[in-house]
Protein backbone atom coordinates (compact mmCIF):
# COMPACT_ATOMS: atom_id res chain seq x y z
CA UNK A 1 0.00 0.00 0.00
CA UNK A 2 2.56 2.53 -1.21
CA UNK A 3 3.52 5.07 -3.73
CA UNK A 4 4.11 4.08 -7.26
CA UNK A 5 6.61 6.21 -9.93
CA UNK A 6 6.01 4.17 -12.45
CA UNK A 7 2.44 5.96 -12.66
CA UNK A 8 4.65 9.00 -14.01
CA UNK A 9 6.68 7.12 -16.27
CA UNK A 10 3.29 5.93 -17.94
CA UNK A 11 1.62 9.45 -18.08
CA UNK A 12 4.59 11.02 -19.91
CA UNK A 13 4.14 8.34 -22.75
CA UNK A 14 2.39 8.77 -25.85
CA UNK A 15 -1.25 7.91 -26.18
CA UNK A 16 -0.61 4.44 -28.69
CA UNK A 17 -2.42 4.44 -31.45
CA UNK A 18 -5.40 2.59 -32.51
CA UNK A 19 -3.47 0.85 -35.25
CA UNK A 20 -0.78 0.02 -32.76
CA UNK A 21 -3.21 -1.21 -29.94
CA UNK A 22 -4.57 -3.59 -32.22
CA UNK A 23 -1.55 -5.37 -33.40
CA UNK A 24 -0.86 -5.83 -29.42
CA UNK A 25 -4.20 -7.68 -29.01
CA UNK A 26 -2.69 -9.66 -31.90
CA UNK A 27 0.18 -11.09 -30.44
CA UNK A 28 -1.61 -11.21 -27.08
CA UNK A 29 -1.55 -15.46 -26.69
CA UNK A 30 -5.12 -17.25 -26.32
CA UNK A 31 -6.84 -14.02 -27.10
CA UNK A 32 -8.14 -11.85 -30.19
CA UNK A 33 -9.89 -12.57 -32.82
CA UNK A 34 -9.13 -16.37 -32.95
CA UNK A 35 -10.17 -16.98 -29.65
CA UNK A 36 -13.46 -14.71 -29.85
CA UNK A 37 -14.18 -16.93 -32.34
CA UNK A 38 -14.08 -19.61 -30.22
CA UNK A 39 -16.30 -18.21 -27.02
CA UNK A 40 -19.54 -20.10 -26.25
CA UNK A 41 -22.94 -18.39 -26.12
CA UNK A 42 -24.06 -15.08 -24.31
CA UNK A 43 -25.77 -17.57 -22.48
CA UNK A 44 -22.62 -19.28 -21.83
CA UNK A 45 -20.98 -16.54 -21.08
CA UNK A 46 -22.87 -15.33 -18.15
CA UNK A 47 -22.33 -18.39 -16.50
CA UNK A 48 -18.39 -17.39 -16.02
CA UNK A 49 -17.06 -15.00 -13.85
CA UNK A 50 -14.08 -13.06 -14.16
CA UNK A 51 -11.45 -13.37 -11.56
CA UNK A 52 -12.07 -11.21 -8.41
CA UNK A 53 -10.59 -10.42 -4.90
CA UNK A 54 -12.26 -13.77 -3.11
CA UNK A 55 -13.44 -11.41 -0.12
CA UNK A 56 -15.54 -9.29 -2.65
CA UNK A 57 -16.79 -12.49 -4.60
CA UNK A 58 -20.00 -12.93 -2.08
CA UNK A 59 -20.82 -9.40 -2.08
CA UNK A 60 -21.33 -9.93 -5.99
CA UNK A 61 -24.18 -11.40 -7.57
CA UNK A 62 -23.64 -14.89 -8.81
CA UNK A 63 -20.49 -14.45 -6.96
CA UNK A 64 -18.66 -12.75 -9.64
CA UNK A 65 -18.34 -10.40 -12.33
CA UNK A 66 -19.78 -11.74 -15.64
CA UNK A 67 -17.62 -12.19 -18.23
CA UNK A 68 -19.19 -9.86 -21.24
CA UNK A 69 -20.42 -7.11 -18.90
CA UNK A 70 -20.21 -3.55 -18.18
CA UNK A 71 -19.46 -2.53 -14.49
CA UNK A 72 -19.94 0.98 -13.57
CA UNK A 73 -17.27 1.89 -10.63
CA UNK A 74 -17.15 4.84 -7.94
CA UNK A 75 -14.86 5.34 -4.92
CA UNK A 76 -11.36 4.26 -3.80
CA UNK A 77 -8.78 3.42 -6.19
CA UNK A 78 -7.98 0.39 -4.10
CA UNK A 79 -10.22 -2.11 -5.26
CA UNK A 80 -9.64 -1.04 -8.59
CA UNK A 81 -6.35 -2.53 -8.06
CA UNK A 82 -7.36 -5.41 -6.79
CA UNK A 83 -9.99 -6.30 -9.66
CA UNK A 84 -6.78 -5.69 -12.17
CA UNK A 85 -4.17 -7.99 -9.58
CA UNK A 86 -6.73 -11.00 -9.14
CA UNK A 87 -7.76 -11.16 -12.79
CA UNK A 88 -3.62 -10.78 -14.37
CA UNK A 89 -2.73 -13.32 -10.92
CA UNK A 90 -5.38 -15.85 -12.43
CA UNK A 91 -3.84 -15.32 -15.54
CA UNK A 92 -5.72 -12.57 -17.44
CA UNK A 93 -4.65 -9.79 -19.45
CA UNK A 94 -6.17 -6.47 -18.09
CA UNK A 95 -5.68 -2.84 -19.59
CA UNK A 96 -6.17 0.52 -17.40
CA UNK A 97 -7.21 3.54 -19.56
CA UNK A 98 -7.69 7.10 -18.60
CA UNK A 99 -6.58 6.41 -14.39
CA UNK A 100 -3.51 7.92 -14.23
CA UNK A 101 -2.93 7.54 -10.39
CA UNK A 102 -3.80 4.17 -10.05
CA UNK A 103 -1.52 2.63 -7.90
CA UNK A 104 1.22 -0.05 -9.77
CA UNK A 105 2.63 -1.09 -6.71
CA UNK A 106 -0.48 -1.69 -4.92
CA UNK A 107 -1.55 -3.52 -7.20
CA UNK A 108 1.78 -5.58 -7.82
CA UNK A 109 1.64 -5.62 -3.48
CA UNK A 110 -1.74 -7.74 -4.34
CA UNK A 111 -0.37 -9.93 -6.51
CA UNK A 112 -0.88 -8.75 -9.82
CA UNK A 113 1.04 -9.63 -13.15
CA UNK A 114 2.91 -6.68 -14.66
CA UNK A 115 3.55 -8.31 -17.80
CA UNK A 116 -0.16 -8.87 -18.55
CA UNK A 117 -1.37 -5.36 -17.63
CA UNK A 118 -1.28 -2.42 -20.07
CA UNK A 119 -1.83 0.90 -18.91
CA UNK A 120 -2.32 3.61 -20.75
CA UNK A 121 -2.80 6.83 -18.52
CA UNK A 122 -3.12 9.11 -21.59
CA UNK A 123 -5.39 7.84 -23.97
CA UNK A 124 -6.28 10.81 -26.15
CA UNK A 125 -9.27 12.61 -27.27
CA UNK A 126 -11.33 9.62 -27.55
CA UNK A 127 -10.52 7.04 -24.34
CA UNK A 128 -13.88 5.11 -24.91
CA UNK A 129 -12.60 4.18 -28.70
CA UNK A 130 -9.34 3.10 -27.19
CA UNK A 131 -11.10 0.91 -25.06
CA UNK A 132 -13.42 -0.71 -27.38
CA UNK A 133 -10.12 -1.83 -29.40
CA UNK A 134 -8.89 -2.90 -26.31
CA UNK A 135 -11.71 -5.43 -25.00
CA UNK A 136 -10.80 -7.19 -28.60
CA UNK A 137 -8.09 -8.87 -26.76
CA UNK A 138 -8.07 -8.67 -23.16
CA UNK A 139 -10.22 -9.90 -20.46
CA UNK A 140 -10.39 -7.09 -18.37
CA UNK A 141 -10.71 -3.03 -19.57
CA UNK A 142 -11.04 -0.58 -17.12
CA UNK A 143 -11.62 2.75 -18.40
CA UNK A 144 -11.59 6.20 -16.68
CA UNK A 145 -14.29 8.48 -18.25
CA UNK A 146 -12.21 12.01 -16.90
CA UNK A 147 -15.87 13.15 -15.37
CA UNK A 148 -17.81 12.39 -18.90
CA UNK A 149 -21.15 11.23 -19.89
CA UNK A 150 -20.82 8.70 -22.34
CA UNK A 151 -24.27 8.96 -24.69
CA UNK A 152 -26.45 5.84 -24.14
CA UNK A 153 -26.16 4.69 -28.28
CA UNK A 154 -22.50 4.48 -27.75
CA UNK A 155 -22.59 2.68 -24.57
CA UNK A 156 -25.17 0.15 -26.17
CA UNK A 157 -22.79 0.19 -28.87
CA UNK A 158 -19.74 -0.75 -26.58
CA UNK A 159 -21.56 -3.30 -24.50
CA UNK A 160 -22.24 -5.44 -27.21
CA UNK A 161 -18.75 -5.66 -28.28
CA UNK A 162 -18.07 -6.51 -24.66
CA UNK A 163 -20.47 -9.06 -24.80
CA UNK A 164 -19.33 -10.71 -27.73
CA UNK A 165 -16.12 -10.67 -27.24
CA UNK A 166 -16.33 -12.37 -23.34
CA UNK A 167 -14.71 -9.19 -21.88
CA UNK A 168 -15.40 -7.18 -19.18
CA UNK A 169 -15.08 -3.30 -18.86
CA UNK A 170 -15.24 -1.62 -15.93
CA UNK A 171 -15.46 2.50 -16.30
CA UNK A 172 -15.13 5.05 -13.47
CA UNK A 173 -14.67 8.80 -13.47
CA UNK A 174 -18.19 9.63 -15.46
CA UNK A 175 -21.26 8.22 -16.66
CA UNK A 176 -22.21 5.38 -18.32
CA UNK A 177 -25.89 4.64 -18.62
CA UNK A 178 -26.71 1.09 -18.70
CA UNK A 179 -24.07 -0.58 -16.51
CA UNK A 180 -25.22 -4.79 -15.25
CA UNK A 181 -23.85 -4.04 -12.16
CA UNK A 182 -22.67 -0.78 -10.22
CA UNK A 183 -19.69 -1.32 -7.84
CA UNK A 184 -19.18 1.61 -4.80
CA UNK A 185 -16.06 1.56 -2.70
CA UNK A 186 -15.82 4.12 0.24
CA UNK A 187 -12.83 4.24 2.77
CA UNK A 188 -14.21 3.19 6.44
CA UNK A 189 -11.26 3.62 8.60
CA UNK A 190 -7.49 2.79 8.85
CA UNK A 191 -5.53 0.89 11.55
CA UNK A 192 -1.71 1.25 12.61
CA UNK A 193 -1.63 4.87 12.99
CA UNK A 194 -1.66 6.07 16.31
CA UNK A 195 -1.15 10.03 17.74
CA UNK A 196 -0.29 10.93 14.07
CA UNK A 197 2.50 8.52 13.12
CA UNK A 198 3.17 4.30 12.54
CA UNK A 199 2.72 2.43 10.11
CA UNK A 200 -0.30 1.92 8.23
CA UNK A 201 -1.34 -1.88 8.73
CA UNK A 202 -4.92 -2.05 7.15
CA UNK A 203 -7.32 -0.09 5.21
CA UNK A 204 -11.30 -0.79 5.37
CA UNK A 205 -13.44 -0.26 2.36
CA UNK A 206 -17.15 0.25 2.62
CA UNK A 207 -18.37 -1.80 -0.61
CA UNK A 208 -22.24 -1.05 -2.02
CA UNK A 209 -23.37 -3.37 -4.98
CA UNK A 210 -26.17 -2.86 -6.89
CA UNK A 211 -27.17 -4.62 -9.52
CA UNK A 212 -29.89 -4.68 -12.30
CA UNK A 213 -32.40 -7.45 -11.13
CA UNK A 214 -30.84 -7.93 -7.38
CA UNK A 215 -31.23 -6.01 -4.03
CA UNK A 216 -28.65 -3.87 -2.81
CA UNK A 217 -25.60 -5.79 -0.96
CA UNK A 218 -23.26 -4.72 1.21
CA UNK A 219 -20.39 -5.28 3.62
CA UNK A 220 -16.68 -4.22 4.90
CA UNK A 221 -13.75 -5.32 2.93
CA UNK A 222 -10.22 -4.71 4.55
CA UNK A 223 -6.83 -4.62 2.91
CA UNK A 224 -4.06 -5.97 5.64
CA UNK A 225 -0.25 -6.16 4.79
CA UNK A 226 1.71 -9.74 5.71
CA UNK A 227 5.00 -10.54 4.67
CA UNK A 228 4.88 -7.79 1.66
CA UNK A 229 1.93 -8.62 0.85
CA UNK A 230 -1.67 -7.01 0.72
CA UNK A 231 -4.40 -9.68 1.43
CA UNK A 232 -8.74 -8.74 0.84
CA UNK A 233 -10.67 -9.98 4.50
CA UNK A 234 -13.91 -10.12 4.56
CA UNK A 235 -15.33 -8.29 7.93
CA UNK A 236 -18.55 -9.77 9.46
CA UNK A 237 -21.41 -6.57 9.76
CA UNK A 238 -21.71 -7.90 13.87
CA UNK A 239 -17.41 -6.41 14.14
CA UNK A 240 -17.68 -3.28 11.94
CA UNK A 241 -19.19 -0.87 14.36
CA UNK A 242 -16.56 -1.47 17.01
CA UNK A 243 -13.50 -1.42 14.43
CA UNK A 244 -15.17 1.58 13.17
CA UNK A 245 -15.37 3.60 16.67
CA UNK A 246 -11.60 1.97 17.43
CA UNK A 247 -10.42 3.42 14.37
CA UNK A 248 -12.10 7.34 15.20
CA UNK A 249 -10.61 7.05 18.16
CA UNK A 250 -6.43 6.55 17.14
CA UNK A 251 -7.52 9.26 14.65
CA UNK A 252 -8.64 11.85 17.23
Amino acid sequence: MGSDATSQEEADRPPPTLAELRKRMAAIPGRGEAAAERMPLDTALRRESLAVPPALASLLPGGGLAKGSVVAYTGARSLLAGLVAAVTADGGHAAVVGVPRLGLLAAVEMGAQLERLAVIADPGPDPVEVAAVLLDGLDLVVLGLGGTAVAPARTRVIAARARNKGATLVVTDGRWPGAAVHLDARIAGYAGLGHGRGRLRSLGLEVEVRGKASQPRRGRLDLSTNAGRVEWVRRETSTRTAETAATREVAS
